[in-house]
């Protein structure tokens, strides 16, 4: 099974403006007030979970790919990739520039005192590290190591379920629900995961 070119150039449009959407939607809420007594802290919470959706999708591609034997659909996972990274960026800025207000010690006295803080800035770091390298001209220049750097993101694929789960007071389905779908992800991955373990304890 192939999609035509022409169907291709839609799939791509229409991964574009479902991720655009949230951030829209997100923009309009917050024009209208519509975004609850703590607004910062819902605008915080809802690029994170954007952020994890994304990650999902794009650890997805993959074996929809191959269950379906659709190899154009590899070609999507750079986008999502990088939309994940946008929204995680925006989860990012949201929680130093609007609750911490840039306060540079405060966000500093802050990973001291919740953990959490500190997974979700590691895997947030690595996810720096995949986006930079993703770019053509930097990934033909690290070779062959590209494809060693980003079997980190398995590593990514524990810190957030991690993260998202530390970080609530009450545990939500929907954070249950993300973190299943990541570690069943994980698992599907497992023979790749292994290979990357064992070559991580051969170079040390």
């Amino acid at each position: 099974m192939r999609l035509s070119a022409k169907q291709f150039k839609w799939v791509k449009y229409l991964l574009h403006i479902g991720a655009v959407i949230p951030m829209l939607w997100l923009l309009a809420c917050l024009l209208l007030g519509t975004l609850g007594g703590d607004p910062v802290q819902y605008i915080i919470h809802f690029n994170g979970e954007v952020a994890v959706i994304l990650l999902i999708l794009t650890m997805l591609i993959s074996p929809i790919a191959t269950r379906f034997k659709l190899g154009q659909l590899v070609q999507l996972r750079k986008t999502l990739g990088l939309y994940c990274y946008l929204y995680a960026t925006l989860h990012i800025l949201s929680y130093f520039g609007l609750d911490l207000l840039f306060d540079t010690q405060l966000f500093i006295n802050e990973l001291l005192k919740r953990p959490y803080i500190y997974v979700g800035a590691t895997a947030y770091l690595i996810l720096s590290v995949l986006a930079i390298t993703s770019i053509n001209r930097i990934k033909r220049r690290i070779g062959r190591y590209w494809q060693k750097i980003h079997n980190w993101i398995y590593a990514v694929m524990l810190l957030v379920p991690l993260h998202y789960i530390w970080s609530e007071k009450t545990v939500s389905i929907a954070a249950i629900i993300y973190s299943l779908l990541l570690l069943m992800l994980l698992v599907e991955r497992s023979n790749k995961l292994h290979k990357f373990v064992a070559l991580r304890r051969m170079q040390l």
